[in-house]
């Protein structure tokens, strides 16, 4: 079955409330944003000049994205009168390199290695992925042992080279690898990232006698030290290159096709954006790239808002993502892995659990209620599709509970049954257990949430901040359903609903800066330290991302870098990140470096010591390119009361009062509204918000849903 799905002005709000003139008279240039899901395609389209945005939505053509992405393209610009040659700007995020690695359908790879670490990539270290489970197996290397070669090279510890490679031993290790149908190759030594002298010897003769293969260096790809996270990242850019590098080209033909002339951005993991000639050479910046469009849509709603310290909630068919986002900006790591695959590229520190609308609810072998993280995905689905599901999901328990429309989602294009979620909810999960079918519906709830609220203890708690200083902002298309409960649980006072919740991933395409990170491995004690070598580490990366912004067109007056430097205490495993100035680094700065780092260290783990030594281990820039942010919307039409938007009563179970008859509002037939009061139920097109009794919300200007969770007056962080 194929649904396309129109959500008209500004996420189905009425015309009237507009200042919007279509583009005949002024013709105004557009942005254009698509992210690809697993089940749809979500397209943005947002007037630069005015900010008025419009969704559009379309099911994914998995075999090809690109192919849903050019029908998207073409169809949204008919429906809304938009001539192709007003895009000004085109933005994608894509999961062909996820897929890619989750499948194992990535190029055939092969490395090469220095003598000795053939096994590294297997080896890695020596943890398993389950720690009291012996028997579950390890992922699977993307290069089989067989295509792992060895040579005689050697860089020592201090970046000398003790052996240098041997031209006439790499070209026969080409020369084998060639008779393999190798289509990708890695390439690893020991302690390159400081001195590349060797893996530059094998680049060369690889560009000499074999250019057509796609290649990837470690120096290039991640030069800092620990060589399994750098060999394993090196891996996985080379296994994704050839793949990628195909479906852009198609990206592009299509696209052409439709008309457009403006070459597409494609969104990296760190929320940034990157033309297609720089994901061709680093595609492993792409592997978490749809959560972190979702965060920048989040950062960027909320700001326009006035809301700065944020939680950001995704739940969506699979699973759940959550972030945090501290004064504006979102959280960073290089730790991530990537389907089980360490990888050592910058991203938005995202926190992923298997929660979704989809995931399957079940009494496990001690008779306890379990839910997920196994997912009955698009197809079959809820046991309300009627596609052959019999086991009940979450999206099943809240349509027993009342809160999704019983006869249809999607505005109507997808036709539903609730009683059939109900028989099964009573089959399977009621009947064995001795409940009601509404107590086993709204066990299966409360068992969901309390998952998705160990999530954000992982984001909140245990990195020292307290859930209540933030404002959760709720988007996917099952995350208003649950966000106002698991607020209350998590003691936020404030909860945040987009306009278009289930597209804001799209939205975050439009907003994402241009952005790549630049690092440098300096293990420096900082008792030695001084600011010129501070400056020695910083200032090249710097200028180097200068000539990279440049490249990509990006003009003086808009480029900005953002560094930092990682620290540690001697003998410690792991880094904590610290602020460095974007100038010349002094004294001042540098003594203000280590409080800093004392701050974090007692942030994280609960205590610091003063007298212990401190080391330099990374030094990091971001080079950003600051790409013009379009004014949301605003809203001009006003609601005295929210009468005229309700369309239906129905009774919704609630834990903390049972079965109550609520009103059933269109979210589309709202305008700017002081308040209105739980128990309520909110549609629209792509989701549904609860209210629960004792809690209200406001319209805001932006059209923006902001609900008070406890009802008490409080607000959450503003700016």
């Amino acid at each position: 079955m194929v649904y396309t799905i129109r959500i008209d002005r500004y996420c189905m709000y009425s015309d009237e409330l507009y200042n919007f003139k279509r583009p005949k008279e002024c013709e105004p240039m557009y942005r254009i944003g698509i992210d690809v899901g697993g089940t749809f395609t979500d397209v943005t389209l947002l007037n630069s000049e005015t900010g008025a945005y419009y969704t559009y939505k379309l099911s994914s053509t998995l075999h090809d994205q690109s192919e849903a992405i050019a029908n998207g393209t073409k169809e949204t610009l008919a429906l809304y009168g938009v001539p192709v040659e007003q895009l000004e700007y085109f933005g994608h995020g894509t999961t062909v390199a996820t897929n890619m690695i989750i499948e194992r359908k990535g190029a055939k790879t092969a490395l090469i290695t220095t003598k000795g670490f053939r096994d590294l990539l297997e080896i890695g270290r020596q943890t398993r992925p389950s720690l009291y489970d012996i028997m579950e197996d390890k992922p699977e290397t993307l290069v089989r042992r067989a295509l792992r070669r060895e040579v005689d090279e050697r860089t020592m510890a201090d970046g000398t080279i003790l052996r240098k490679v041997n031209r006439d031993e790499v070209l026969r290790v080409l020369s084998q690898l060639k008779e393999k149908g190798v289509e990708s190759l890695a390439v690893c030594f020991l302690f390159s990232f400081l001195n590349p002298e060797n893996e530059r010897i094998v680049e060369q003769c690889i560009k000499e006698t074999w250019p057509e293969v796609y290649c990837s260096v470690s120096s290039t790809i991640l030069p800092e030290f620990r060589e399994f996270e750098r060999l394993s990242t090196t891996v996985i850019n080379s296994y994704l290159g050839p793949r990628m590098k195909m479906y852009i080209h198609h990206l592009q033909d299509r696209i052409r096709q439709v008309g457009v002339r403006v070459e597409p951005y494609i969104t990296q993991s760190n929320g940034g954006v990157m033309s297609i000639s720089s994901t061709i050479q680093t595609p492993v910046q792409t592997a978490l790239s749809g959560p972190s469009a979702g965060v920048m849509g989040a950062v960027y709603v909320a700001k326009a808002a006035g809301f700065l310290d944020i939680i950001t909630y995704d739940m969506g068919g699979t699973s759940t993502d959550v972030s945090l986002v501290k004064d504006g900006i979102a959280e960073y790591t290089t730790k991530r892995k990537v389907c089980g695959l360490p990888s050592g590229v910058p991203m938005i520190d995202v926190h992923a659990v298997g929660a979704g609308g989809g995931s399957i609810a079940h009494i496990d072998n001690a008779g306890a209620l379990k839910v997920g993280p196994e997912s009955a995905g698009a197809n079959p689905g809820p046991v309300a599709y009627n596609l052959g599901n019999e086991q009940p999901v979450v999206t099943d328990a809240n349509l027993v509970l009342g809160r999704i429309n019983p006869h249809y989602v999607l505005g109507g294009r997808l036709k539903i049954d609730a009683q059939l979620s109900r028989a099964a909810m009573k089959k399977q999960i009621a009947d064995p257990m001795g409940l009601s079918v509404e107590a086993a519906a709204q066990g299966v709830i409360s068992v969901v949430n309390s998952n998705m609220a160990r999530a954000i203890r992982v984001i909140t708690v245990e990195k020292g901040h307290n859930p209540s200083d933030f404002t959760l902002v709720a988007y996917g298309g099952a995350g208003p359903l649950h966000a106002v409960h698991l607020a209350q649980e998590m003691g936020i006072h404030t909860v945040l609903i987009p306009p278009a919740p289930g597209a804001l991933c799209a939205l975050g395409l439009l907003t994402a800066d241009i952005k790549k990170s630049y690092v440098k491995t300096a293990l420096i004690p900082y008792d030695q330290a001084t600011p010129e070598q501070i400056n020695q580490a910083v200032l090249p990366l710097m200028e180097e991302g200068s000539r990279w912004l440049a490249s990509e067109n990006v003009p003086e007056q808009r480029r900005q870098f953002h560094n930092v430097a990682e620290m540690r205490y001697v003998g410690q495993n792991y880094e904590l990140q610290v602020e460095i100035p974007a100038g010349l680094v002094d004294q001042a700065d540098l003594d203000r470096m280590k409080e800093d780092f004392f701050r974090a260290h007692e942030m994280n783990y609960g205590y610091y010591n003063p007298n212990a030594p401190v080391q330099f281990v990374n030094f990091r820039s971001e080079a950003i390119g600051q790409v013009q942010k379009p004014r949301l919307a605003e809203l001009t039409g006003h609601m005295e009361t929210p009468s005229g938007a309700v369309i239906d009563h129905r009774d919704v179970y609630f834990e903390e009062s049972g079965l109550v008859r609520c009103p059933v509002y269109d979210r589309s037939k709202f305008g700017r509204c002081p308040r209105v009061d739980g128990p309520c139920i909110v549609e629209q097109m792509d989701s549904t918000t609860v209210i629960p009794p004792n809690t209200w919300f406001e319209v805001d200007i932006h059209g923006n849903l902001i609900v008070n969770a406890f009802g008490d007056g409080k607000g959450g962080d503003e700016a």
